[in-house]
């Protein structure tokens, strides 16, 4: 009887503690959070100008050309522009996977993602062969012209028209059958063109206003490509003898010659030119540019307006501090080039890897889960023995912290070794023993929702920080992404966002199960307010679109967070403060002039006045390619099995961690709406709920687990000693209310 009369004494964690609270507090403050949360979305960075103007612009391009390629003695006219000049990394993505030199040189002219029909397939590219006629000996016609512009604009989801810069200026002269394709008009016509550039060119870079110029291609290895770089430097040295005063001289490597991708040399020298590293709105990182921003940069200079809806870059402006070396610039360790190749090979391993250690565990997780049920009757089958419940449990917290660890690693030089595959997993398993023993040899780790805590703050600490550090484990990271796809320069990534969702609203889960029912929405919208300003603002995440799903999930949570269902009342209300956020941020976006806009308000605009078409098209070709690529697609898959086996099966234990523990439902609930938003509307399908799956699902699996093993305890008299079960319901307040199931 005294043990009963204590078990009602307890007071549930719902009670509210001292003085009662007003009501209209919770509420005034979640409505204060969500201003915050729109107000810090607002606020944009100063945009760039371009630094200078120029009479004339002469765009030198040479496919294949890489910064590794460059040396003071080999190439002393690049090496010289390097140094004067402003640099950058220019990755050279076009309307294919793979941008071979046909496909470089007509987005260069198209100033959008553009493709040269191919014919053959391979592992080298195609070379230039262009069918010219030159019915004068003035200019040329390129006699394909025609029918590359419409497949481009028929078949081709990016609405590209090749030859929109030459039609944007007066004339333009082409030297070498590259450098024709890009100044060809749209239908064909080469203003000025001679087949290469001539040891005899006193006053031709200055008869208009835009002269291309190939410089050749940049192929092979060892010897060969030396040459082929030699050669590229020496017809340089001739376009700079006959430069024109007030010039700009881009230099470009225009493409890939191999079927890779790769990142490549951009040298902008010129009047304002001079020093930085190059840099647009396009990409949001310092020292890395699009070949799709050079058509722009080039009207830009000249004085001329871009023409509406056909660019698809922006303008390049520098940025200052870089070193005065190029070597120190470009290449060793922060060649960029070498890393993000490194990159693309070892993700694919790593992801792979995870997730098949991943199913391996959920598997391995079923017969002890099955063994913790406790049964009505009198016998059952015995509890599974606490080493391998604990052992389980670090395998558990290790696999949940694993993409997390995987970031730390990516600060690290794993990429220079000669196995980086094997350098990169040890750091990890490094990375993760830590972060393992850190949660395990804590004094708190008896406590049921300890490790499902403190690996999800973990999880969204490493994410958070690396967002205000400029996300420098990201960009090229193996838990990020790579520069050479063209996808994302800056700011959080799928995988990214998918952890720091998942560790964001579980930790506001589990932090809300010790407060009172009333306060507990406060705390998620807090917490997801910090979220959603960080995904979201320009200068951290520059995720616009991850911060309206994130909008979407919180408003989720909080609406459940203090226990049932998502009725319709409630998710009126979530609706409504989720569109308020979302079409206030909106709005303030396709206010601001074209160049300054998010991709949010890019794709508004273009849904307004019609021509959001091909954007949608390209977001369901990627979703479908992601899905079907992406070893984060059998992560998430997995995750909602073992999720499904928990809820459904009698030996699950989810109902009973849900019962116990509403404000988990609501995060599991949140995560689950702001990834699959997240995912669809930024073309990564299920990469970013894989990444929050792989986060989050191992450590709720443990938590159901511990619930299961409580799921007999009672409340004791004090004195008494703890079970092998581990500590009792009586020493977790959150356990108090256990409810059946």
């Amino acid at each position: 009887m005294k043990a009963l009369d204590r078990l009602r004494r307890v007071r549930p964690p719902s009670a509210p503690d001292g003085p009662r609270a007003a009501r209209w507090v919770p509420h005034l403050m979640v409505v204060l959070i969500a201003v915050a949360a729109l107000a810090g979305l607002t606020i944009r960075p100063v945009s760039d100008t371009n630094p200078g103007s120029a009479d004339y612009v002469i765009l030198a391009g040479a496919a294949g050309l890489r910064w590794d390629d460059l040396d003071p003695q080999r190439t002393p006219t690049l090496w010289q522009e390097a140094t004067k000049g402003s640099i950058g990394w220019l990755s050279v993505r076009s309307a294919m996977r793979v941008t071979c030199p046909s496909d470089g040189w007509l987005t260069l002219g198209a100033g959008n993602y553009a493709a040269w029909p191919r014919h053959t397939t391979g592992r080298v590219c195609e070379p230039v062969q262009p069918a010219l006629t030159r019915p004068d000996d003035i200019g040329a016609n390129l006699t394909e012209q025609r029918s590359v512009v419409q497949n481009n604009q028929d078949r081709l989801p990016y609405g590209a028209v090749p030859g929109a810069l030459a039609e944007s200026v007066r004339c333009t002269y082409a030297f070498g059958p590259g450098a024709a394709m890009a100044a060809a008009r749209p239908f064909g016509r080469v203003d000025k063109y001679q087949p290469e550039f001539p040891a005899d060119s006193d006053g031709l870079l200055s008869d208009c206003n835009l002269s291309i110029v190939d410089l050749g291609s940049v192929t092979g290895s060892g010897e060969q490509r030396r040459r082929k770089a030699q050669a590229a430097d020496a017809t340089l040295a001739r376009v700079l003898a006959a430069r024109p005063p007030r010039s700009l001289l881009i230099v470009a490597g225009v493409s890939d010659t191999e079927r890779s991708n790769r990142l490549h040399v951009a040298i902008a020298e010129g009047e304002g030119w001079n020093g930085g590293r190059l840099t647009s709105a396009g990409t949001g990182r310092d020292g890395y540019l699009q070949l799709i921003d050079l058509a722009p940069t080039v009207l830009t200079a000249l004085g001329k307006p871009l023409p509406e809806r056909l660019f698809a870059g922006r303008s390049v402006t520098v940025v200052e501090d870089r070193p005065a070396d190029v070597a120190d610039a470009m290449l060793g360790v922060h060649n960029a080039d070498h890393r993000s190749t490194a990159q693309t090979a070892v993700a694919e391993i790593f992801f792979t890897v995870l997730a098949g250690l991943q199913i391996l565990l959920f598997l391995l997780a079923v017969p002890v889960m099955v063994r913790a049920r406790r049964h009505a009757g009198p016998r059952g089958p015995a509890l599974p023995p606490p080493r391998i419940v604990a052992a389980l449990e670090l395998a558990l917290i290790a696999a949940s912290l694993a993409i997390p660890a995987a970031l730390v690693a990516d600060a690290t030089p794993w990429w220079r070794n000669a196995h980086p595959a094997w350098v990169f997993g040890t750091v990890t398993a490094l990375f993760i023993a830590i972060g393992t023993a850190l949660i395990r040899f804590a004094p708190r780790y008896p406590r049921t929702l300890w490790p499902l805590g403190a690996a999800s703050g973990i999880a969204a600490m490493v994410v958070g920080l690396d967002l205000l550090t400029g996300a420098q484990l990201q960009l090229n990271g193996v838990a990020g992404y790579s520069a050479v796809y063209g996808a994302r320069y800056a700011g959080v990534g799928g995988v990214g966002l998918g952890v720091f969702v998942a560790g964001l609203l579980v930790l506001a889960g589990s932090l809300s199960q010790w407060i009172v029912k009333r306060w507990r929405p406060v705390v998620v919208v807090f917490l997801g307010g910090i979220g959603v300003v960080m995904v979201g603002s320009p200068y951290l995440g520059a995720d616009p679109v991850g911060a309206v799903a994130l909008t979407a999930g919180v408003c989720v949570a909080a609406a459940i967070s203090t226990g049932g269902w998502l009725t319709f009342p409630r998710f009126a209300w979530a609706a409504v403060a989720g569109l308020g956020v979302t079409i206030g941020f909106a709005l303030l976006d396709v206010r601001r002039p074209a160049p300054e806009q998010s991709i949010l308000g890019r794709v508004l605009t273009e849904l307004l006045n019609g021509t959001a078409g091909p954007a949608m098209s390209r977001t369901a070709a990627a979703n479908g390619q992601a899905l079907l690529d992406s070893p984060l697609t059998l992560l998430a898959v997995a995750g909602v099995l073992m999720l499904a086996f928990c809820q459904f099966s009698p030996w699950g234990g989810l109902n009973r961690l849900f019962g116990l523990h509403p404000a988990l439902r609501a995060a599991g609930a949140g995560v689950t709406v702001t990834t699959l938003i997240a995912g669809m509307l930024n073309g990564s399908a299920l990469s970013v709920a894989g990444a929050a799956a792989a986060t989050a699902v191992p450590i709720a699996v443990l938590t159901a687990l511990r619930v299961l093993l409580h799921a007999a305890d009672r409340t004791r008299p004090e004195g008494e000693t703890d079970g092998p079960g581990g500590p009792l319901l009586r020493e977790d307040p959150a356990l108090t209310t256990r409810q059946p199931g």
